[in-house]
């Protein structure tokens, strides 16, 4: 470390993100300090933070509570403080991005991310998070980085790929059947590339944007990308012929919009799996057909656990996949305020941060 003194990014609330000087944390008890080598832009930043602090839930008032911005950092450990049993100095880390109490029964099966105790906190929400060259991080929430996945791979396991994984873990994508993914932003474009390694027969996605589904098509995991047509109906059909199968067994809405989830309920086959990770906006559909007829099976679930996000990373280490490719554009800290501005519009993928240059990403 060079000096005490360290910058952080901040987002005011007004479609800026600014750099402001901070101290450079020193860890206590059963805590790191982490030089962070990538810090991804996540969505729920863009429609929590970025625009506008708004309210989360289990949080009162603002989620958003003016501390250094990013909940998906990834790095190297530089000082580790007393009581640490696992992880120490040089160890390679992704952080999990929320601090649970570690007692209730959601962070004992380790979904901190359900915790619903005072304490909780997330990083880059009510802690400082990973738009910094170094994030103080608790042990317990650290997760190991395999030697063969950069740091840039690492900060997109914390969020949008743990995200996408625990969807398609909810509903068993496997090689016996094909997948779509609704929606091919950042999580859209993870749940593909996953679902390559997870071995789905064929994956199909859909997105409305022309820009996306180019950017999509060169990482190679798509079997095809479709736009979507007039209709739910009229787009599962356009799948069903890309697919020449009545649906796909499992599919994925990342969209977060109610047309999305539409599509994904109507694009799924007989006895169907349907998961729906997408924040935001309403679910509305017809029950008979759409639902009871076709014997279908949904699944919701709220980004993944410590120990499904310790298992994707070392998957993905021996699938041969790196998250780093759905990656559009990087930016060093200092134009923070530009990355944001991308990532806000029209990003053609993943937009990350590289806090630290000494780190190789």
């Amino acid at each position: 470390m060079s000096g005490n003194v360290m910058r952080g990014v901040y987002l005011p609330g007004d479609s800026t993100a600014v750099l402001r000087e901070l101290a450079v944390p020193e860890p206590g008890p059963h805590q790191v300090l982490v030089e962070v080598g990538a810090s991804g832009i996540c969505g729920s930043d863009i429609g929590y933070i970025y625009h506008e602090h708004k309210g989360h839930r289990g949080v009162d008032g603002p989620a958003y509570q003016g501390v250094v911005a990013g909940h998906e950092p990834a790095g190297r450990i530089v000082a580790a403080g007393p009581g640490g049993t696992r992880f120490g100095v040089d160890d390679r880390v992704i952080v999990y991005h929320i601090a649970g109490c570690g007692l209730c029964d959601n962070c004992r099966r380790g979904y901190f991310i359900s915790c619903t105790a005072p304490q909780r906190q997330a990083y880059g929400w009510q802690r400082d998070g990973g738009h910094a060259r170094y994030v103080l991080a608790e042990e317990s929430t650290c997760v190991p980085l395999p030697d063969s996945l950069s740091y840039v791979d690492g900060a997109l396991i914390a969020c949008g790929f743990g995200t996408a994984y625990e969807g398609l873990r909810r509903i068993g994508v496997n090689g016996d059947g094909d997948l779509l993914v609704v929606g091919l932003g950042p999580v859209g474009l993870a749940a593909g590339v996953i679902g390559k390694g997870m071995g789905a027969r064929r994956v199909v996605g859909v997105e409305l944007s022309a820009r996306r589904r180019e950017w999509a098509d060169q990482l190679g995991v798509f079997d095809a990308t479709v736009a979507p047509a007039t209709d739910a109906e009229a787009t599962a059909a356009v799948v069903a012929d890309v697919l020449h199968a009545p649906g796909a067994i499992t599919t994925i809405d990342c969209s977060g919009s109610r047309a999305g989830r539409a599509t994904a309920i109507a694009g799924a086959a007989e006895w169907g799996r349907v998961s729906l990770v997408g924040e935001g906006g309403t679910l509305e559909t017809e029950v008979s057909d759409a639902l009871l007829h076709k014997q279908l099976t949904l699944h919701a679930s709220w980004v993944t656990s410590l120990t499904a996000m310790t298992e994707l990373a070392a998957n993905l280490a021996r699938w041969r996949l790196r998250p780093e490719t759905v990656v559009s554009d990087r930016f060093p800290l200092e134009a923070a305020d530009k990355a944001y501005a991308l990532a806000a519009g029209a990003s053609r993928g993943k937009v990350v941060l590289l806090p630290s240059a000494e780190l190789r990403p």
